[in-house]
């Protein structure tokens, strides 16, 4: 099964979400930011460099928050969600149009994809 992390990134109480751009996979829906883990990288080093990618920012990868289960078009995949500290540089948007500091309470209002809600319900308690 292919393996996709995410950042829980927090501030403040709040927490970041990230919009797809239209004509990406998963297009115009909002999600915790991450990626696909490649052959050979540990998911934790997947993801920085997916933020160093997506976003030109620093962090530090902590402890896996929570998972969730989704389907891409090339099958089925694991998403894993690990809390993430900002180093350091300025969000650069590359393959998201928009980001936004939400409560967790809040993320029922959002089209997120089925793996990213579930994470959120995990994160809030309410899921498995």
């Amino acid at each position: 099964m292919t393996r996709v992390t995410a950042a829980v990134l927090r501030k403040g109480g709040l927490i970041l979400i990230a919009r797809r751009k239209a004509g990406l996979s998963s297009g115009g829906l909002w999600e915790f930011p991450g990626g696909t883990v490649e052959p050979g990288e540990t998911p934790e080093r997947g993801l920085a460099r997916e933020l160093k990618e997506e976003f030109d920012i620093e962090a530090r990868i902590g402890a896996l928050a929570a998972t969730g289960r989704g389907t891409l078009a090339s099958g089925p995949f694991e998403l894993l969600a690990y809390e993430v500290e900002h180093l350091g540089g300025e969000f650069r948007l590359r393959s998201h149009d928009e980001i936004r500091w939400v409560r967790l309470e809040d993320l029922a209002g959002y089209d997120l994809p089925a793996a990213d809600r579930e994470v959120a319900e995990r994160l809030l308690g309410m899921g498995p």
